[in-house]
């Protein structure tokens, strides 16, 4: 049987390659159909022609991606296993071949798939972007990630985050606190993005000195953002009126960024979202970009993207019998 062989600069390389679990191996051998075997700092692969080019295609990209920090742990090791198989290969060849990285400290950031790639891209290069997708794709913490950057360089002067308090019925005044205890609970996904990159003590400080500013959506009406980067995050909640509001905000140096997930509206029934609205009357609108998401894009636990890809199959099938009736 026709054999090829990669050779590791060491072998403490070559097992974290594949996390220090030969069970890896075994499933890769299960997904590509070929028999491998680890020898020391040698890759030993057997199998037939096109199999065992995957194969070794497999194992150059996982090195490269290994490098660049997109693989971690055993979650990301069967996740880009999970990518390898069912996405076109020059996809993630593009996003290997063009590493992305944000420098923010201490911390690297990298985008942990091709979508995050693309939405960083955007990010970086327009100033009005929507993120749209289910929850765990990074987007919230993506957009977080890019407003630091974009502080910490000087291109901005301060970062303003919003979301539409819903479950409050926006009734922030009667929730016990001040303003900013009263949203803790609903921003804590943006502080959350802070505290990894920053630290909690230096979040703090940023919130502290309004350089970070806590603006609930309700109180924005009448402002111009200028010079800041804006960050609107649970977007499916607001309304026409408050999405309209919120975009016409943007000024001059400034950046904006709406993230959302069309499938957990919390608006009453007959009430359309702003978001899929504005997706719906915006998307032609030169210089304003949407990027979707899929469950396929999560980057959490493995089950998380099965749950949200069965949920969406339910849908789908509810949705037809209905078109039968």
């Amino acid at each position: 049987m026709p054999s090829r062989s990669i050779e590791f600069e060491s072998e403490r390389q070559f097992h974290k390659l594949y996390c220090e679990n030969p069970e890896h191996l075994l499933s890769v051998e299960k997904s590509l159909g070929v028999k491998i075997v680890a020898r020391g700092n040698l890759l030993l692969m057997e199998g037939e022609g096109e199999p065992l080019n995957r194969a070794e295609e497999f194992f150059t990209l996982l090195q490269s991606a290994k490098e660049q920090g997109l693989v971690h742990g055993k979650f990301d090791f069967f996740r880009f296993l999970e990518q390898f198989n069912q996405k076109d290969i020059r996809e993630l060849k593009e996003l290997l071949n063009r590493p992305l990285r944000l420098q923010i400290r201490k911390k690297s950031v990298v985008p942990r798939n091709l979508s995050q790639r693309k939405f960083l891209d955007l990010i970086l290069k327009n100033d009005l972007v929507f993120g749209i997708g289910p929850a765990g794709t990074g987007k919230t913490f993506l957009a977080m990630i890019v407003a630091l950057h974009a502080l910490l360089e000087g291109e901005i002067e301060r970062i303003v985050l919003a979301r539409p308090a819903v479950e409050a019925g926006e009734a922030l005044g009667f929730l016990p606190g001040d303003l900013e205890e009263k949203l803790l609970p609903y921003l804590r996904p943006l502080y959350d993005a802070m505290d990894e990159v920053l630290g909690p003590v230096e979040a703090r400080k940023l919130v502290e000195t309004g350089v970070v500013e806590i603006a609930p959506l309700a109180y924005m009406r009448g402002r111009t953002l200028s010079k800041c980067f804006a960050l609107l995050d649970e977007a499916q909640n607001t309304t026409r009126s408050q999405m309209m509001m919120f975009l016409t905000r943007l000024g001059e140096g400034s950046k904006m960024v709406v993230t959302g997930d069309l499938t957990q509206v919390d608006l009453p029934p007959k009430q359309e979202s702003g978001l899929r609205e504005a997706k719906r009357i915006l998307h032609s609108v030169k210089g304003l970009h949407f990027h979707e998401f899929g469950h396929g894009d999560v980057v959490r636990h493995p089950l998380v993207s099965r749950i949200i890809a069965a949920y969406e199959d339910k849908d789908s099938e509810e949705k037809a019998s209905k078109q039968k009736r």
